[in-house]
């Protein structure tokens, strides 16, 4: 029999660490992306295969008990990130017409924490990211710099940057060299 050959994803932040006093920037736990697109009125069909209800409202997300979360990117398009389980897999069971595609490998983030951990996001990003515009839960797809990133705010104090994996090391040193101006 034929030796199988595996491949291990790297991510391209591992080891990495940074921020100022007040901010902590740390590569995101290695995660399952889905890109969903479907038509609104069969979402609910998709929402019980994810074991969460996919957020209708522009710019917001949900997470479930077991850290699935969907960010709504559009009016049928979502963002599902998932740590622990597999969301392509309980898609694949639904048998409407919709897209889902792994983005696994395309996609890693970068978590921006503390009390400087707005500033340092927005200095880089032309949305307001402010606490009345874009409270905990906020979701948006947007620039930062020069690259598209999904931020979304997964606490008072927390950011969640993704980007793709071949811009990760620019996101990484614009939010590194905004950490040192935010809190100065």
């Amino acid at each position: 029999m034929a030796d199988i050959a595996h491949a291990t994803r790297i991510e391209p932040l591992a080891g990495r660490t940074g921020g100022a006093a007040g901010v902590a920037l740390t590569p995101a736990a290695p995660a399952n992306r889905v890109s969903l697109r479907v038509d609104p009125a069969n979402a609910k069909a998709l929402s019980k295969a994810l074991g969460l209800e996919l957020p209708m409202v522009p710019k917001t997300s949900v997470r479930n008990e077991k850290g699935r979360l969907a960010a709504w990117l559009g009016p049928d398009e979502w963002l599902i990130i998932d740590e622990t389980g597999n969301p392509l897999a309980d898609l694949s069971k639904v048998k409407l017409l919709h897209s889902a595609v792994d983005i696994s490998h395309r996609n890693t983030a970068i978590l921006v924490t503390g009390k400087g951990a707005r500033a340092t996001v927005q200095s880089g990003c032309p949305q307001n990211l402010g606490d009345k515009v874009f409270p905990v839960g906020s979701a948006t797809r947007t620039v930062m710099g020069k690259i598209e990133v999904v931020i979304l705010r997964t606490g008072e104090d927390e950011f969640r940057v993704e980007c793709w994996r071949s811009f990760s090391d620019y996101a990484f040193g614009m939010l590194s060299e905004a950490a040192k101006d935010c809190l100065a």
